[in-house]
């Protein structure tokens, strides 16, 4: 079975600052790296860490080259990532000392490939396969309804949050993930409630309060988060969700999945950085048995 992950590629610039700046205030980083990011690059890595077999589908431009280098390095297939003439997506990212973040993003070549790129990428993909998705590449839309005429499962993070694009893939998800802010948003837009969501799993993360799994409105299973003292929250929720979507892929109940992705995203915290401070899965699997 195959994670085929329709995600973005970024160029993750990091700057620690002492404290978030006000506007119009100028204010001097504290340090600054750079790295691999984006919600489709980390969800990509974290299934890969996780065990599972992942494609992952998207674009890079002229100077993304190393960015390929550094998936393919993690365990994800990338033959189906192309190269744009439009430059890489980044993020500019700012950490203040309690590890808390704010991030300008720039879409790039993640919204610059074709949807026959797409096809083809998953002419392959059958029944017993998934595809992730997230909003920040163009064609989600498109590319959900190819996977479930294949009979794939869907798997769509709607953020960065916009109403009317998570409103467009309601029809054509299995599983939608949303934080507490997007739940409330998500349903505010369409004026329901969250147990009306006409989607056959919602799985909601509620940070340090843990996540939730829904199923046709009814919850199922709940798991805590570990308590850990945070250094950068910068991709944790992709962290998760890969993590979550490679136990599932590999035959975990719900509970037990939500556990693994739990305990990857406590490690990740503890590190800076984004993908590569993603753990492996022999490091989870130390944790959960501490």
């Amino acid at each position: 079975m195959t994670l085929f992950n329709l995600g973005s590629i970024n160029i993750d610039n990091f700057y620690r600052v002492p404290h978030m700046p006000a506007p119009g205030e100028t204010l001097a980083a504290e340090e600054h790296s750079v790295g691999l990011g984006g919600k489709g690059a980390n969800q990509s890595v974290a299934s890969a860490r996780a065990g599972a077999q992942v494609r992952h589908i998207g674009a890079v431009g002229p100077e993304g080259d190393w960015c390929i280098e550094v998936l393919t390095k993690a365990g994800v297939d990338t033959r189906h990532i192309t190269r744009a003439e439009v430059a890489t997506g980044h993020a500019n990212i700012l950490i203040d000392p309690e590890g808390e973040n704010q991030i300008i993003l720039y879409p790039g070549a993640n919204r610059a490939f074709s949807q026959d790129h797409v096809a083809g990428a998953l002419s392959d993909a059958g029944p017993d396969d998934t595809l992730i998705l997230q909003n920040e590449t163009a064609l989600t839309v498109e590319a959900a309804t190819l996977a479930k005429s294949k009979g794939m499962r869907v798997i769509y993070s709607a953020a960065p949050f916009v109403a009317e694009d998570a409103k467009a893939m309601l029809s054509v998800t299995d599983m939608l993930v949303l934080n507490e802010v997007e739940a409330q948003q998500l349903t505010d837009a369409l004026g329901v409630g969250l147990a009306d969501l006409e989607v056959p799993v919602v799985l909601i993360t509620k940070g340090a309060d843990g996540a939730v799994w829904m199923e046709y409105g009814v919850e199922t299973a709940r798991v805590p988060a570990f308590s850990v003292t945070p250094v950068d929250t910068t991709g944790a929720g992709d962290c998760f969700i890969g993590y979550v979507a490679a136990g599932l892929d590999q035959g975990m109940s719900p509970e037990e999945a939500m556990r693994l992705g739990s305990a990857a995203s406590a490690i990740k915290v503890t590190r800076f950085g984004t993908a590569d401070a993603i753990p492996t899965r022999d490091e989870v699997d130390h944790f959960l048995q501490k």
